[in-house]
């Protein structure tokens, strides 16, 4: 059976699955049942420092957008760090962490941004014996307009100085949290790096407004007939996170740096996506928020399986195998070509491949023959753009079939050469380069 143990620069667990800081991390009672369902760390919400806790609202801390099917697909939140007692939160974290020797547990922190605030807080959170610090520098709402959270993550220097206190004062390992509100999520990365991290952890929430109430118009969600922007979250922003993992796992400046993956993990198959894409572990919040913590008895299992059906030992064989296939657009194969087919035996006849296709892309679908519905692809006009098998309801109906050398394009009447060319060195392109080759990895 697959090993699925994992250890996160030396912060050990029995799994990969850890849940992020947020409300279900907010304490221990929270905390001892994801432990108790098998979650393999948890990292506790954000603790602020000594003082009067921060207030949150008293109302409506989520906006949510859903599919055709109610499915959620992402929530919005307004909610700030943790408003219980610092010290409250202090106890909790030591007996949690002594009932629970083998899970990982992370401390997130936020405090402001100057030395004595992290100085003073640093050795509180070490005295509990967690196993690490996560530094929130992503939080988009709230914090921020208090110069922490994203306040601080956009700003590289920012980032740097700060977990160069964190690496100056405290013993424990530091994951720093970054924001994905940002132009080029490399920057904040290498400034956390050269500051001298441990990990980076990503992304965090993205800022956003999930809908507008058209009765009374105010944003959602409502407080008293007013609205805020928020931190977006959930499936809907996998897309992005895997993106942003790919820059900071290809990136020379940060190469093998540790990543701890964050964003729509929901199934197994999320997990092993960011894995492969150079992450060390994955960070789950929505997914339990939306299902509950045995959740992760699908995620457990489902991993283990696949590995197991693929041959891999253990999370290192397939961790960052994604990372060497991710390339910018410049240095695609050109000389790749491929065409859509529809297998007319799984065809339903619905139509909306001919629809997109017509309305919206290359016009490469007829709608009959013989004077009978029936959908087909017109080769000499197929770009191979794959939107017929994205909108097309029935799984493996229309496949993209890639042409052989020397197989004869239809639609440019060319022959599909053998050998790899790219952008570079297209005639088309003012600035070509010789040869064509990719820079080396």
């Amino acid at each position: 059976m697959a090993d699925i143990r994992n250890n996160f620069v030396g912060i050990k667990s029995p799994n990969p699955f850890w849940l992020a800081s947020a409300p279900p991390t907010d304490k221990a009672y929270n905390v001892e049942r994801a432990f108790k369902a098998g979650w393999g760390g948890v990292v506790w919400k954000t603790l602020g420092e000594e003082g009067p806790p921060v207030v949150n609202v008293n109302g409506p801390r989520y906006g949510a957008i859903w599919g055709a099917d109610r499915r959620l697909l992402g929530l919005n939140n307004i909610e700030l760090i943790t408003d219980r007692q610092l010290q409250l939160n202090l106890q909790e974290i030591k007996q949690v962490k002594k009932n629970w020797p083998d899970r990982a547990l992370v401390v997130s922190i936020m405090v402001p941004c100057d030395e004595e605030s992290w100085k003073a807080i640093l050795p509180l959170v070490e005295e509990t014996e967690a196993d690490g610090i996560e530094l929130n520098f992503g939080c988009p709402h709230g914090m921020s307009e208090r110069g922490m959270g994203s306040a601080v993550g956009q700003v590289p220097e920012y980032v740097e100085m700060v977990v160069r206190w964190c690496k100056q004062y405290s013993r424990m390992p530091v994951i720093t949290k970054l924001t994905p509100n940002i132009s080029d999520i490399r920057k904040p990365a290498r400034a956390a790096k050269n500051g001298g991290t441990d990990a980076v952890s990503l992304i965090n929430t993205i800022n956003s407004i999930t809908a507008v109430n058209l009765d009374t118009f105010s944003p959602e969600p409502s407080i008293d007939g007013r609205g805020s922007h928020g931190g977006y979250c959930g499936p809907a922003v996998k897309p992005i996170a895997l993106s942003m993992v790919s820059e900071i796992a290809r990136d020379p400046e940060t190469l093998g740096l540790p990543i701890s993956g964050i964003g729509g993990v929901t199934t197994w198959r999320d997990a092993a996506e960011f894995l492969a894409l150079g992450a060390g572990n994955v960070q789950v919040c929505t997914a339990a928020m939306t299902y509950g913590f045995k959740i992760v008895e699908e995620m457990i299992s489902g991993l283990s399986n696949w590995m197991d059906e693929k041959g891999h030992a253990s999370l290192d064989d397939f961790t960052g195998r994604a990372v060497r296939n991710v390339t910018d657009w410049q240095f695609l194969n050109l000389n790749y070509i491929t065409k859509a087919r529809i297998n007319q035996d799984l065809c339903i006849k619905c139509g909306r491949c001919h629809i997109a296709c017509e309305d919206t892309s290359h016009q490469a679908i007829s709608k009959t023959k013989d004077g009978k519905r029936h959908f087909e692809v017109l080769e000499d006009e197929c770009v191979g753009c794959n939107l017929c098998v994205n909108v097309c309801p029935v799984e493996d109906c229309i496949e993209m079939i890639a042409l052989e050398p020397g197989m004869l394009d239809q639609r440019t009447k060319k022959v599909v050469e053998p050998t790899y060319a790219n952008w570079t060195t297209h005639p088309n392109n003012p600035m070509r380069k010789d040869p064509a080759v990719e820079p080396a990895e």
